[in-house]
């Protein structure tokens, strides 16, 4: 076997590899004996066909699956030859039977990173302060006064906000109306903001039985991807209009929020202690990000190009399901494939780069999964959809490869709360206390 490595970068290799005349043709017999001995063609007894015929009619499927086999059978050989050690599969190219009876293949590979891990210990890291005011419990209370509240048609009064409006609209983009677009009899609570802020202020004054047009500019990160950007016309038609009966805040309340509450006051409790759990989630997440940030800025190096490739296109794949979760596509929500991958390209290279540096981290510090690491992951996947242990595992499979990506996800994990201990936490400003807003986020 001859091999060639080309340097094409720093990450990227090309490698040629030609294989003996001995072993190709060794194979090519074997699997034209195989046809030979099997095929059955008309005018011909079962193992007499001739080569010749044999040749002309299944030469392409026989050279395809004898190249396939003969690159399986030396990939790895190759580059344990020449001591190469990829980071992805390889793209294999140019697979030719030549005439002088060898036959040859290109794989293009991209390697490991080589860098030196800067301080990752001791990390100065600022954390916010935890800290739940009496605002934001009453901001709950009243939340929850708003959704047990029941509701009443207001007759000819105009809408205001706090009303629900029950309306049908159809939306236009550059006139033309947009399928996705569309309901009927649909509940906008106004003044929420769940819907637009622009869109709910629109239908403030408008009464039951009237119709208008309104003109809407959503953002360019508005969370739905069909209305992100676009300026669009709404045609709405106000079918009711209902104001909420605001219940009492006593302990008759907190006892219908739910029979664990004998009071208001254990209710606020309640309300309080939830707040916290967010927030102190919130706080550990936002820890993790900034002790990835302070390492991403320390530790800049070239990463491979078809590792990011593969996680633009994760990111890409997780965008479609959720345009397919509401029966849409890419298409029918007017964006482009290849702008969301550039937009995309940047997040997955930094999200690259920083598996790389945990993984360098784990190496150093020995940092391992154990068998007890797994029956934890396994565990918590459980007890998040209400599954037994044994039911998770069986989901997960047995092979390496189904385990790989939860494998890593919890070594990442470990990498981190790692990081976290070892870190040198310093208050941050006063500004920066967690809101129970971020934190439901």
């Amino acid at each position: 076997m001859d091999v060639v490595v080309e340097k094409l970068t720093d990450l990227t290799r090309k490698i040629s590899i030609t294989l003996p005349e001995s072993i190709v043709q060794k194979e090519l017999k074997a699997a034209y004996d195989k046809v030979q001995k099997d095929v059955k063609l008309k005018g011909f007894r079962r193992g007499k066909v001739p080569r010749s015929v044999i040749l002309k009619n299944f030469q392409h499927k026989v050279e395809s699956e004898v190249a396939e086999k003969l690159v399986q059978d030396t990939y790895f050989s190759a580059i344990e030859q020449e001591k190469i050690d990829p980071v992805v599969h390889p793209e294999i190219s140019e697979p030719r039977f030549k005439d002088d009876g060898t036959f040859s293949y290109v794989a293009m590979i991209d390697t490991k990173p080589e860098f030196e891990l800067q301080g990752y210990k001791g990390l100065e890291v600022e954390k916010p302060v935890v800290a739940v005011s009496e605002e934001e419990i009453s901001a709950e209370l009243e939340s929850l006064r708003l959704e047990m509240a029941p509701l009443s048609s207001v007759g000819d009064r105009p809408v205001a906000k706090g009303d629900i409006a029950v309306v049908d609209f159809q939306g236009y983009h550059n006139d033309k109306p947009m399928k996705e677009v569309k309901n009927d009899n649909f509940s906008v609570d106004v003044g929420s903001g769940r819907v637009s802020h622009e869109f709910e202020e629109k239908l403030v004054g408008m009464k039951k039985g009237e119709e208008a047009s309104h003109e809407v500019e959503f953002p360019a990160n508005y969370a739905n991807p069909v209305l992100a950007g676009k300026k669009v016309t709404f045609k709405v038609k106000v079918k009711d209009v209902k104001e909420r009966l605001l219940p009492e805040l006593d302990d008759e309340f907190a006892k219908d929020v739910g029979s664990e509450y004998a009071s208001l006051a254990e209710l606020k409790t309640a309300i309080h202690d939830r707040i916290v759990k967010q927030k102190e989630e919130k706080s550990d997440g936002d820890l993790t990000d900034r002790i990835m940030h302070k390492l991403l800025d320390t530790h800049t190096f070239p990463v491979p190009i078809r590792l990011v490739r593969y996680e633009v296109e994760e990111m890409i794949k997780a965008t479609v399901k959720s345009l397919e979760q509401n029966g849409m596509d890419l298409e029918s929500a007017g964006i482009n494939r290849e702008e969301l991958a550039e937009r995309n390209r940047v997040t997955a290279e930094k999200r690259v780069r920083g598996d790389f540096i945990l993984k360098k981290i784990a190496e150093v510090e020995a940092i391992k999964i154990t068998d007890e690491d797994m029956d934890r992951g396994f565990k918590r996947i459980g007890d998040q959809y209400n599954m037994p242990v044994a039911q998770v595992k069986q989901y997960f499979g047995g092979s390496r490869d189904d385990l790989l990506p939860f494998v890593n996800e919890l070594l990442n994990e470990k990498i981190l709360t790692f990081l976290r201990a070892e870190a040198n936490l310093v208050d941050a400003p006063a500004s920066e206390v967690v809101s129970s807003e971020n934190a439901e986020a």
